[in-house]
């Protein structure tokens, strides 16, 4: 827990965001996944992986799910799973 609460610090510092803060045809390259273990396989599993270039296509109108295109294939994330990714504009 500790060294997640250090990555998002870091990650803060560095002014980046969370997936889930930007708006629709804003895009950024994936920085680093926190959070659950479970959470951070599904995602790498999803080929959401450090480096790769995501941009967020369309928010539900109750900002749950969000549809994001990485890598060319679009995906539907949960809020709780697009909190998790930070991402360099």
């Amino acid at each position: 827990l500790e060294k997640i609460k250090e990555l998002v610090v870091e990650a803060m510092r560095k002014d980046n965001r969370r997936l889930s803060d930007l708006g629709p045809g804003e895009e950024g390259k994936v920085l680093r996944i926190v959070g659950h273990p479970i959470i951070k396989k599904k995602l790498l599993g999803m080929g959401i992986t450090p480096g790769v270039k995501i941009r967020v296509e369309r928010v539900a109108p109750l900002g749950d799910p969000i549809e994001v295109k990485a890598g060319g294939t679009l995906l539907s994330l949960r809020r709780e799973e697009a909190d998790c990714i930070w991402v360099d504009q």
